[in-house]
């Protein structure tokens, strides 16, 4: 559920025209799912998916595996919200001149596989419910043409910049969705339960899960310093994220208010950062964001009117 905060940040990107400054875009599980809205030119109405949507039983229920079913189902977001309520243009994301990046774990490789080129929009379909296949929340693996057990991208490689680092990228904006604050050490009960089920899984993986929380840690440290002092030769890596006083949101949140209000902070980081405005605007309420209205209509087709910031012009910085 932290995914409404990249998905309100991509939001102002697009509403002040910044969708065009990208090559390529880089996202795994919800991010991924972000991303693939954002290239289809349609950020604010999915947004709402988060808060509006989800906030269900329907999707997440802890109480689902003492009768043997999965925390997260995957098929009420892909098949009903994503296709139904508010349907993803898959073919606008493949027609899209910015290419998509997904990256899913190789279960029985044990890497992170960065996927790429989508053959028809079932394939990319199944790439993004692949890189959503949160381990636990989801048991088991999923089979792709590309990939015969795959799991969330995360798993091996917890942050992405680094896969866009790795492909030459020299400048890269990170969205993160958890506060600007010291890096953690160590695990956590979470984490370590996580890697005997994933031991489970493939012998291995869990161990590789662990030593991916570790290399997060670091490059949480990497991101904190490049904000303020990224180098003079590069890569340059911006890292947005909520501020260090704003509370942190619950991966597992259902309620629709912090839900709102976590999105509409979001969007006010990426403002501020974007055109050049102290944060500490946003604290003392001399800026707030206003959530848009649209109406879907699911029986009849999507319809609705809008103007935002963007009808001021696009401003398009080059070499991101």
């Amino acid at each position: 559920m932290r995914g409404v905060i990249s998905a309100a940040m991509l939001s102002q990107l697009e509403d002040y025209g910044y969708k065009n400054a990208f090559d390529v875009v880089y996202g795994c599980s919800a991010g991924g799912i972000n991303g693939a809205y954002f290239l289809a030119g349609e950020t604010w109405y999915p947004l709402s998916i988060y808060y509006d949507d989800l906030t269900t039983k329907r999707f997440v229920d802890f109480s689902r595996p003492l009768r043997r079913r999965p925390i997260l189902d995957l098929s009420y977001s892909f098949d009903h919200v994503m296709e139904r309520v508010k349907p993803l243009d898959y073919e606008a994301v493949l027609r899209s001149p910015i290419p998509l990046a997904v990256p899913v774990t190789d279960v029985d490789a044990l890497r992170t596989v960065v996927l790429r080129e989508f053959s028809s929009r079932q394939h990319l379909k199944d790439a993004l419910r692949a890189s959503a296949w949160l381990p636990v929340a989801v048991p088991g693996t999923v089979a792709l043409p590309d990939v015969p057990r795959a799991v969330d991208g995360g798993v091996l490689t917890a942050l992405p910049f680094r896969l866009a680092l790795d492909d030459g990228c020299t400048h890269v904006l990170s969205l993160s969705t958890r506060p600007m604050r010291p890096a953690g050490s160590g695990f956590n009960l979470l984490h370590r339960f996580t890697y005997l089920h994933l031991e489970k899984v493939r012998r291995g993986l869990g161990s590789g899960y662990l030593a991916a929380i570790r290399e997060k840690h670091d490059d949480q440290e990497r991101l904190r310093r490049m904000r303020t002092a990224p180098g003079a030769d590069g890569p340059y890596v911006l890292d947005l994220a909520p501020l260090p006083w704003m509370p942190e949101l619950k991966r597992h949140e259902l309620k629709h208010g912090p839900l709102l209000r976590h999105a509409r902070m979001a969007y006010g980081i990426a403002f501020c950062a974007t055109e050049g405005r102290p944060a500490g605007l946003i604290r003392r309420g001399g800026i707030r964001a206003m959530p848009r209205l649209m109406v879907v209509d699911s029986a009849h087709g999507r319809s609705g009117h809008h103007t935002g910031p963007a009808a001021r012009g696009p401003v398009r910085p080059e070499g991101l």
